[in-house]
């Protein structure tokens, strides 16, 4: 498998005379047969900026840094799970990358191939199955039809400029669609995608949403969406704070929609740390429930989340809560090769989702800068691993738990699971 590395014009090659290797965390390893798939369709390479390509040099078996080049990652499209990281050496320490989550990709005989395995069905959310022409007609027609909408007004930049495909959804009338409510959050994320402070060094790749909508403009995008038995609608998007913050809104909303339909499923993506505020939410008429999480141990989610007066223990309650009303929950793992897959992070995670009740759990790749966040957490404690058997360790420790990417309706659990 032979490195892949750019050329200073951002020019992808490969160079037969090294080995393509890769990362776990901060150790550079050699990348496993069965570790690899072809790139999948819709994924992008991209050149990492400030960095030199490492390969192995086989007659030698040094590792080599290649001076002159840029390390190679892959962006991965939704329903694929990174295994490891792109091997690379910064040359300037102070730059951080972009927040994208970057994936060793090496060349075998027949064309790229990429450190990951597929947790999900990729169709869905193919970027290919959102036309540009379709998107824009429909973005326009939603537009007049509902011209004092300002949550519409901001959904159409999140679509047509950000390429979000759960907005674009919003606008197609199809699977899950958006409906953001809040401009504030109850923590300070490390690698919030949407806020970061003016020192961090990280440049956000959207803009929050900086208003409250009505309950009307609420209503109205959820009533548009919900068609179809199987379309969902979900508060917590990327481009606000943590919906339960703006609960009374939500809770109102919910109730409105619920009285005038029953079709699809209302859906919130949270933190969970406003056990009060999610138990009005769920006993509104709640039907799914994804939490956002990067680790079941308090001191690795504390460094993350930087929560504001809640705890996992809180999260953990907000979950059984939703749990035991019948709401099917998931997380949304964030995960990162060499930190997610410790020992001592498999284990409590499996505890975690035991007493929790969750259903499914869905691989995140983590969008970061490698060595900020390995510099932030805790350090191992145990050993490593691996991203493969760690997946494997949770199908067999966690036979009713499904493996996956996104948001699901009730349908593909008993397609699955058969109950």
């Amino acid at each position: 498998m032979n490195l892949v590395y750019a050329d200073e014009n951002g020019q992808v090659f490969d160079d037969p005379d090294y080995i393509g290797l890769a990362r776990s965390a901060d150790m550079v390893v050699e990348i496993m047969e069965d570790e690899l798939i072809p790139l999948p369709e819709g994924a992008t390479l991209v050149s990492l900026p400030h960095t030199n390509a490492v390969g192995l040099n086989p007659e030698t078996g040094q590792m080599e840094r290649l001076e002159g080049t840029q390390a190679v990652g892959a962006l991965l499209p939704q329903g694929f799970t990174r295994l490891l990281i792109p091997s690379y050496v910064k040359t300037d320490k102070t730059q951080l990358f972009p927040l994208f989550g970057y994936t060793a990709v090496v060349w075998k005989e027949d064309g790229f191939y990429v450190a990951a395995r597929c947790t999900d069905d990729p169709e869905p959310w193919n970027p290919r199955n959102c036309d540009v022409n379709e998107l824009e007609l429909s973005v326009k027609r939603i537009r007049e039809e509902y011209p004092e909408n300002k949550l519409y007004e901001h959904l159409s930049n999140c679509a047509l400029e950000y390429e979000c495909l759960t907005a674009s959804n919003t606008f197609l009338n199809r699977w899950e669609g958006a409906v953001p409510v809040s401009y504030s959050c109850n923590a300070g994320c490390f690698g919030c995608i949407s806020e970061q402070p003016d020192d961090s060094g990280f440049p956000a790749p959207q803009t929050r949403m900086n208003f409250k909508p009505s309950q009307e403009d609420v209503v109205q995008v959820m009533m548009e969406h919900l068609r179809t038995p199987q379309s969902i609608i979900s508060f917590g998007q990327g481009c606000e704070g943590e919906p339960s913050t703006q609960a009374p809104l939500i809770i109102k909303a919910i109730k409105e929609v619920r009285q005038r339909t029953s079709q699809g499923f209302i859906n919130i993506n949270t933190n969970a740390g406003l056990t009060d505020h999610i138990r009005g939410i769920v006993d509104a008429g709640l039907d799914l429930m994804r939490v956002s999480t990067i680790s079941a141990l308090d001191d690795h989610y504390n460094a993350y989340y930087k929560p504001r007066a809640y705890n996992l223990k809180n999260v953990e309650k907000s979950i059984r809560y939703a749990t035991d009303q019948g709401v099917i929950t998931s997380i949304n793992y964030l995960i990162f090769p060499g930190v997610t897959d410790r020992e001592e992070e498999v284990e409590a995670m499996i505890e975690f989702v035991r007493r929790s009740g969750i259903k499914l759990i869905q691989m995140r790749n983590l969008n970061i800068d490698p060595e900020s966040y390995l510099n932030l957490i805790p350090k191992a404690r145990g050993e490593m691993i691996g991203m493969k058997q760690m997946m494997e360790i949770y199908a067999e420790e966690l036979p009713d738990v499904i493996m996956g990417s996104y948001t699901h309706t009730p349908d593909f659990f008993h397609k699955v699971t058969g109950k």
